[in-house]
C-alpha cells in the first residue's frame, strides 16, 4: 500500500476540517431558528420572512435521499430546494408557512416541523398616567404586526438615589413592573413617590428577537385622576334658578389631607350647546343662573390641587330641572315658549345666558327699587315744572295788575276839568 503524500494528508484534513464548520453552521443556523425555550410546541421552527429558511431533516442518513412534503403534499413552495437532505425556501413569505416532513426512500416519517414565519420586534409605543400619588401605570402597543407569538419584560428604575438607597441596593433599585394578566398590555409600579423620577423599560420579545423602549416618567407630569364619582343634582325648594350639585372623590384617589383635588363644574340646558363652568375645591355647588323649567345636564372633573398633571375625563352625566314658580308659571308660558324656539334655531354664544326671571326674589327687589327712583325722579321733574308755572303765571298776573292801574289812573286825569289839570 503506498503511503500518502503530505500534501495528500493535509488536503483530506482540510476537507475534514470544512466538512465540521459546515455541519457547525448548519447546526447553528439550526439552533438560532428552532424554538426556545419556552415558546409554543415542541416541533414548531421559526423564520424571519424574506429570508432563507432552512428545514433539517433530522433522523436521514447522510447521503440518502429524502423527500419532502408540505402539509401532506408533494408541491413545495416555489423556488425552494433540497440539498444535502435539507428543505431551503429562499425569501421565504407568509404562503411558505405551513407543517414540513422529510420521508426516506420508501416513504417513512422521518421528521415534521411547523414552519412560522414573522417579523422581528418593532420598538413598542409606551405612554403612563397615575391615577393617584402611590401608583403609576404604563400601556403599550406594538409598532409592527410580527405574526409570532410575543411577550414583554417590563421593568423600572428610580432614577435619583439617596446615599442609603444605594447603599442598600447597588442594582440602581430596578423592579418589575407588575403585569396584569386581565389587562393586557398594561403593567404598574406599586408604593412610587410622587416627587421622584423613574426609567421605564419596556422590551417586546418574540422567537426571533427583541426591541426595548425607555421612558422617563415623573409622577407629577403624568398625574392625572379619575373621574369624580356620586354626582348628584338636585333642584331647590323655592328657588327656580338654582340647581344643588354634590360629588364623592374617586375610589381610587386615597384619603390624605396632604394631597387634595380641585374640581370644575360645568353645566348647560339640555337644549343649549355652550358650557357654564365653575371651579371649586368644595365637594358640592349651587348653581344659580340656571333657566327656571329646563331640563339641565352636569359633568364634573378633578385635578390636583397643586395644579400638577392633568384634569381627570368628565365624569359621566346627571341631570336635573330647576322648579318653577307657581305665581309666575302663566305669565312665563308664552315668554319661554319664545325664548325655547330662539334658542333652538340660534343657540346663544355666551357661556352664561341669564334670561330676567321675574321670579326671583332679589330681582323682584332691584325691579321695584329701579321703579322707586324712577318715580321719584318723574315727580321731582313735575314738581320743577309746576313750580316754574306758578312762577310764569304770577308774574304775568303781576303785570296785568300794573297796566290796569295805569289805565284808570289815565282814564281819572282825562275826566278832570282842563283847569284843575293846567294851574
Amino acid at each position: 500500500m503506498t503511503p500518502a503524500s503530505p500534501g495528500a494528508e493535509m488536503h483530506s484534513h482540510i476537507q475534514g476540517l470544512g466538512r465540521v464548520m459546515v455541519f457547525l453552521a448548519a447546526a447553528l443556523a439550526s439552533a438560532s431558528l428552532t424554538i426556545p425555550e419556552g415558546w409554543g410546541e415542541e416541533g414548531v421552527q421559526y423564520g424571519q420572512l424574506g429570508t432563507d429558511v432552512t428545514l433539517s431533516c433530522i433522523g436521514a442518513r447522510t447521503g440518502s435521499l429524502v423527500q419532502w412534503r408540505r402539509d401532506g403534499a408533494m408541491a413545495l413552495p416555489e423556488g425552494s430546494a433540497i440539498h444535502q437532505g435539507a428543505l431551503v425556501l429562499p425569501h421565504a413569505s407568509l404562503a411558505a408557512a405551513g407543517t414540513y416532513s422529510c420521508h426516506d426512500e420508501n416513504g417513512s416519517l422521518l421528521h415534521a416541523v411547523s414552519l412560522q414565519l414573522g417579523h422581528l420586534p418593532g420598538v413598542p409605543s409606551v405612554s403612563c398616567r397615575a391615577s393617584d400619588y402611590e401608583n403609576f401605570s404604563c400601556s403599550w402597543t406594538s409598532s409592527l404586526e410580527t405574526f409570532l407569538p410575543t411577550r414583554y419584560i417590563t421593568t423600572y428604575r428610580k432614577k435619583s438615589l439617596t446615599g442609603e438607597e444605594k447603599r442598600r441596593n447597588k442594582s440602581g433599585h430596578v423592579g418589575p413592573c407588575l403585569q396584569d394578566p386581565a389587562r393586557s398590555g398594561t403593567c404598574t409600579v406599586h408604593r412610587s413617590e410622587f416627587w421622584s423620577s423613574y426609567r421605564l423599560n419596556i422590551t417586546e420579545v418574540n422567537p426571533l428577537g427583541s426591541s426595548f423602549r425607555l421612558l422617563d416618567v415623573t409622577m407629577q407630569a403624568i398625574i392625572k385622576p379619575d373621574p369624580p364619582e356620586g354626582l348628584v343634582v338636585e333642584p331647590v325648594p323655592l328657588a327656580p334658578r338654582r340647581l344643588h350639585v354634590s360629588w364623592k372623590y374617586p375610589a381610587s384617589w386615597p384619603k390624605e389631607p396632604h394631597f387634595q383635588l380641585r374640581f370644575r363644574l360645568q353645566y348647560r340646558p339640555v337644549i343649549h350647546r355652550s358650557w357654564s363652568v365653575v371651579e371649586t375645591v368644595n365637594l358640592s355647588e349651587v348653581i344659580t343662573d340656571a333657566f327656571a323649567g329646563l331640563e339641565h345636564v352636569v359633568q364634573v372633573s378633578a385635578k390636583d390641587f397643586l395644579d400638577a398633571g392633568n384634569w381627570s375625563e368628565w365624569s359621566a352625566e346627571a341631570r336635573a330641572t330647576p322648579v318653577r314658580d307657581p305665581a309666575t308659571m302663566v305669565s312665563e308660558e308664552t315668554t319661554t315658549d319664545v325664548s325655547l324656539g330662539s334658542l333652538a334655531e340660534e343657540p346663544s354664544q355666551a357661556p352664561n345666558p341669564e334670561p330676567i326671571n321675574r321670579s326671583d326674589p332679589l330681582e323682584n327687589t332691584a325691579i321695584l327699587v329701579s321703579l322707586g327712583i324712577f318715580a321719584f325722579f318723574v315727580l321731582a321733574a313735575v314738581l320743577v315744572i309746576a313750580i316754574l308755572i306758578w312762577l310764569r303765571v304770577r308774574k304775568h298776573s303781576k303785570d296785568e295788575t300794573k297796566a290796569h292801574n295805569f289805565l284808570v289812573a289815565a282814564t281819572h286825569l282825562k275826566a278832570l276839568p282842563r283847569t284843575q289839570i293846567l294851574p
